[in-house]
């Protein structure tokens, strides 16, 4: 599939969990972060396609609220991995037009780390040919607490009607207010589950699984991810001939 014929039925939002660094590294009796570290490179290429296609939204899950629990020297390399990438990219993102956002419980990552996030995103808050959503300590779940208790909070002090609570509302308390949920979400590495990501926005995505681990992922294997996506219909609860008009 070329890039040209991509671009006829891209999707607009496109969400990533970025599986495999780790077991492509073990593969190649290299340590973990060795995987980490390849995998950075491939989020570069990645965003550049992304950018190139016109795609609106895309999505990385880099962290996770689990992933605190992984070795303390492999959570320190990632956080590391992450501050380099911060600060290698922003001059391409200005460059290319791309907007940094993060979604998840930022406060609790690493001071550094949020110095140079904050300085990532206010520095390209108004560039408008990409968003690139940083998934950074993220877990659905936490995020439909978090959610929740704040639409609580408006209900309680009155500047929210219970009664008024609809889909919407829940959307616009969610870290990607404003956004459009993921058309096509992807994981690589060979697992067939969401591992708590994007559960509320992800309910319509397609999904496209692969074998294929992260560090492997390139542009070859993204538009075979996005041909998958082309050839599918999506009914939302219509019926096939409802959709095509038939």
């Amino acid at each position: 599939m070329e890039t040209q014929e991509a671009e006829s039925t891209i999707p607009r939002h496109v969400a990533i969990i970025m599986d495999g660094n780790g077991r492509w590294a073990q593969e190649r009796h290299r340590p973990r972060l060795f995987g980490h570290k390849a995998g950075a490179d491939t989020v570069r290429e990645i965003v550049e396609v992304a950018r190139k296609l016109g795609i609106g939204y895309l999505t990385l899950y880099a962290f996770s609220t689990e992933n605190w629990k992984r070795p303390e020297g492999e959570v320190s390399g990632l956080m590391g991995i992450l501050k380099n990438y911060l600060q290698s990219e922003l001059r391409s993102m200005l460059k290319n037009d791309i907007r940094l956002n993060c979604i998840g419980q930022m406060q609790k990552l690493p001071a550094d780390v949020q110095e140079i996030l904050k300085k990532s995103i206010a520095e390209t808050r108004s560039c408008t040919g990409m968003t690139l959503n940083l998934a950074l300590n993220y877990g659905g779940r936490a995020e439909m607490v978090e959610a929740i208790t704040r639409i609580g909070h408006d209900c309680r002090n009155g500047t929210l009607d219970p009664g008024a609570i609809s889909e919407a509302v829940i959307s616009e308390h969610l870290f990607t207010a404003g956004q459009p949920d993921p058309d096509l979400l992807i994981r690589t590495g060979g697992e067939n589950r969401l591992s708590n990501f994007l559960l509320w926005q992800a309910s319509y995505a397609e999904l496209y699984f692969t074998e294929v681990k992260w560090p492997d992922f390139h542009q070859e294997a993204f538009l075979a991810a996005l041909n998958s996506y082309s050839q599918r219909q999506r009914r939302f609860g219509q019926t096939g001939a409802q959709v095509s008009g038939a």
